[in-house]
């Protein structure tokens, strides 16, 4: 899988700053084990027929959905990523056209909903979150499920491992810092949060549209 690597577009950090999914170190191995498990079981849950990430970076889980025979794709701001994930698509014989150049402030019901709207990852790195859950909002028409890395745990997991010191322990483009009871009470003005899960460092939400009376 070609990474991003902490490259920026646009003042913006894109995809993933190092290769997660394949590092070696014994601790974050574990950390992403969790995470993975936890989303897995989220779409499990879901059985979704149809997913759309936002903010999909270089793809890796949109091609291991497809692995799964689920009908997914995804899109990103960044057209270096999305190349990169279109690269990533070519080398696994995957529809490269799977992948589009879009921000999350621009998605639009058609083409972008699904069963499953995921969108992991992604708010932190925004100016505007509330935002950003609105345009959300136009798109989920039955299930979304949302992560974010959960603070200050995450700074702290950082600077224990000796990384972004300077900064405090916080990752490079990261905009906003929630704790979980932050994070929960903001999707909650938008969604109606049905289950929160918590794979160290992250809170990982599944949320539907809320219900109109």
């Amino acid at each position: 899988m070609k990474v991003a690597g902490g490259q920026a577009e646009d003042g913006i950090v894109i995809g993933n700053t190092y290769d997660k999914y394949g590092t070696r170190n014994p601790i974050a191995r574990r950390m992403v084990q969790g995470f993975e498990a936890a989303l897995s079981s989220l779409v499990t849950k879901v059985r979704p027929a149809t997913i759309h990430e936002v903010g999909c970076g270089e793809g890796y889980w949109v091609m291991r959905w497809l692995e799964q025979g689920i009908d997914a794709r995804g899109t990103d701001f960044s057209a270096q990523v999305i190349g990169m994930a279109k690269e990533n698509a070519r080398g696994k014989d995957v529809d490269h056209r799977r992948f589009a150049v879009r921000s999350i402030y621009e998605v639009a019901p058609e083409p972008d909903s699904a069963d499953l709207i995921v969108c992991c990852e992604v708010m932190e790195h925004l100016e505007e979150p509330r935002k950003a859950l609105q345009a959300l909002e136009r798109i989920v028409r039955s299930d979304l499920i949302l992560s974010v890395p959960r603070e200050p745990i995450w700074r702290v997991l950082n600077l224990a491992r000796g990384k972004y010191i300077s900064a405090l322990g916080n990752t490079p483009g990261h905009l906003q810092h929630w704790s979980q009871r932050g994070i929960v009470a903001l999707a909650s003005e938008f969604f109606d949060v049905v289950e929160v899960l918590s794979p160290l460092p992250w809170t990982m939400m599944h949320c539907k549209p809320k219900k109109r009376h």
